[in-house]
């Protein structure tokens, strides 16, 4: 008697403590049964931001067209094609570099380190287009290995992730972050 009590028991606890309760799936708007896995208390986040957060949704994919046409005209040696992409003025920054660039100051700058270079290959890994809930900002963001191989034969490699800041359909912010591989022993 005592046993069955006991399981009785034991069976009440767990059965009670499954809620059941009826959720709302906010994207359908349907009233479902639900298992709740996320509290509906505001998140208190470690950081704050000196803006208030854009709340980033998809972007335009045809962007992400632009930027990769303006990347792999650079890896191919076609500075005119690369500079297609480009707005009137840019914004740019890269490792040890931060200058804002005329269209033509770009072109320079682009002719002179691509000539580094014998070739230049590019293994994408991933790519997205964003733009702020308020419409202000949008930006593709590109992860990629770099290979490059200089006029020497030297081959070497870098980890990429380009931020590229579109406006009208241009880039007007490039802001490149590299990993450099290390040398094999």
């Amino acid at each position: 008697m005592k046993k069955l009590f006991f399981y009785s028991l034991l069976s009440l606890f767990f059965f009670g403590c499954n809620d059941k309760s009826e959720k709302t799936d906010v994207s359908t708007g349907d009233s479902t049964k639900m298992a709740s896995t996320a509290s509906t208390d505001e998140l208190v986040y470690p950081y704050t931001l000196d803006q208030p957060y854009k709340d980033w949704q998809p972007g335009d994919k045809q962007h992400t067209i632009t930027v990769m046409n303006s990347l792999k005209a650079f890896a191919a040696g076609d500075i005119e094609g690369a500079m297609a992409g480009f707005g009137d003025s840019i914004d740019v920054r890269l490792d040890y570099y931060h200058g804002k660039l005329s269209h033509d100051s770009l072109r320079n700058f682009f002719t002179k380190d691509r000539a580094n270079f014998s070739s230049i290959t590019i293994k994408m890994g991933d790519w997205e287009s964003v733009i702020s809930k308020d419409k202000k900002d949008e930006y593709v963001t590109l992860w990629y290995k770099q290979i490059m191989t200089d006029k020497a034969g030297k081959t070497d490699s870098l980890s990429v992730i380009d931020d590229a800041k579109m406006v009208n359909g241009k880039i007007v912010e490039l802001d490149e972050k590299i990993q450099h591989f290390p040398a094999k022993k």
